[in-house]
């Protein structure tokens, strides 16, 4: 037993990168032992939530958007494509820009910014699903692509406000909290879409029906996302308006011993050259991993059950069976960025490990090849090998590789960096998934 707690604990003594944490007197900087609160967690995580969900609310739409795009065809087999579009230009753009404008900003107005765009956002898409129905094709699409630039320029703000401003506590386990949130945005749509298909009769459905059907949940998933960002509204005002207490007990040294808020005036620019070499490791991690990420979708649309019979249980059949792929690799990506809060698995001090795992994911890639794809057969004929193997251990290497490697910025820079390597950090992230989702679909040949 002795063994196993020896090799779960972390190991303190470790080579730090050159420029890192370290004192002027040589001594190294310890992060992480301020004030843990589940209070300060809880909120994080709900941003985390809130930071995705409107997004994946968007793709829940997309069989209601599909009818509204009806008269139109070639708007209807590209809607998706501009949205992807349109969405990875405002978020990467936002996120350039703002890593550039450091000097006195306010990282929880970001927050609260992009937290008040994406309620404004998605009241009107709530209300367009009852009103102007007799829209054209054209002026609906482009109401759409408004939207979807608001909303990607929403969450930059809240990607660089939130990573940055959760640094500041000195708490990697708020990094965590974030990343986990978006997990778990990932994981409830899938289920609401799983639930949606099997809830309704086996029976088909005239051409009103199924449009009065898509109307209601779509109406149901834009108001939602206006509930969730409502609440966290509320609860991340509430913890900006307790921060000066907070960080009297979070901020364990007099050089850290200050408000965000109040220090915003004295803020100075990190040059990003410095940041790039003191969070290589891990920067690199983290875009290594997301870009990687962007392939599963890719695939998951275009693999179905192995199962050949044409009495198949329903969740087995396509309409199902994809959002149960992507089920299962949101389940594992979440459960991953879980585990990185038991201490005794954490990497943080091993970024040169991290960046080997993030490259060697690489090789779950090709196992998309051996499964049903676009149902032209399997090489290996197991729905388990799909949902398990692939899916759910592709996702658990995601959340644990990616949530470290967020989680341990803190510990390679000074501490009045840390707000600026949560930015820069977020920044890597988002260019990850912008250059993952272009290689991805430049790949599959779509």
């Amino acid at each position: 037993m002795e063994r196993i707690r020896k090799a779960l604990r972390r190991e303190p003594s470790y080579e730090p990168i050159e420029g890192g944490s370290i004192g002027p007197a040589g001594e190294r900087i310890e992060v992480g032992t301020a004030t843990f609160s589940w209070n300060v967690y809880s909120v994080f995580f709900l941003v985390g939530i809130a930071m995705l969900w409107a997004w994946n609310m968007f793709l829940a739409a997309g069989p209601y958007l599909k009818y509204r795009f009806s008269e139109s065809e070639p708007i209807q087999r590209s809607f998706q494509s501009a949205e992807l579009s349109v969405s990875t230009v405002a978020n990467l753009g936002s996120m350039l820009v703002l890593q550039k404008l450091q000097k006195n900003a306010s990282y929880p107005k970001r927050v609260l910014a992009s937290l008040i765009i994406n309620i404004t956002t998605f009241i009107a898409l709530t209300l367009s699903t009852k009103l102007f129905l007799g829209a054209s094709a054209g002026g609906y699409f482009a109401f759409i692509i408004i939207a979807v630039f608001a909303t990607s320029l929403a969450t930059g703000l809240c990607q660089n406000g939130i990573f940055a401003y959760a640094q500041g506590f000195g708490r990697e386990e708020y990094t965590q909290a974030i990343m986990t949130g978006q997990a778990v945005a990932g994981v409830l749509p899938c289920l609401a879409q799983i639930g949606s298909v099997l809830s309704v009769p086996d029976t088909e459905a005239n051409a009103q029906e199924n449009a009065h059907r898509q109307s209601n949940s779509a109406f149901a998933y834009f108001l939602t996302a206006v509930g969730i960002s409502f609440v966290t509204l509320l609860a991340f005002s509430y913890l900006r308006a307790r921060q000066a207490s907070i960080l009297k007990k979070d901020i364990q040294d007099a050089s850290s011993d200050i408000s965000i808020e109040n220090d915003e005036s004295e803020r100075k620019t990190v040059p990003f050259s410095v940041l790039a070499w003191k969070l290589r490791y891990l920067a690199s991690s983290v875009f290594i991993t997301f870009a990687l990420a962007m392939t599963f979708p890719v695939y998951t649309q275009r693999i179905v059950s192995v199962r050949s019979s044409s009495a198949l249980p329903r969740i087995f059949r396509p309409a199902a069976f994809i959002p149960l792929g992507f089920l299962f690799w949101n389940s594992g990506d979440l459960f991953g960025r879980l585990i990185t809060g038991f201490p005794g698995l954490s990497l943080t001090q091993r970024p040169r490990v991290l960046l080997v795992l993030a490259i060697a994911r690489a090789g779950f890639v090709p196992l998309y090849l051996l499964c049903n794809l676009d149902g032209s057969g399997a090489v290996v004929k197991s729905d388990a090998f799909y949902l398990v193997v692939v899916q759910f251990f592709f996702g658990l290497t995601n959340g644990f590789v990616g949530s470290t490697s967020m989680m341990g910025a803190g510990e390679w820079v000074e501490p009045q960096e840390r707000e600026a390597a949560g930015g820069f950090m977020g920044l890597c992230l988002v260019a990850g998934l912008a250059f993952g989702s272009l290689a991805s679909f430049v790949a599959s040949g779509t």
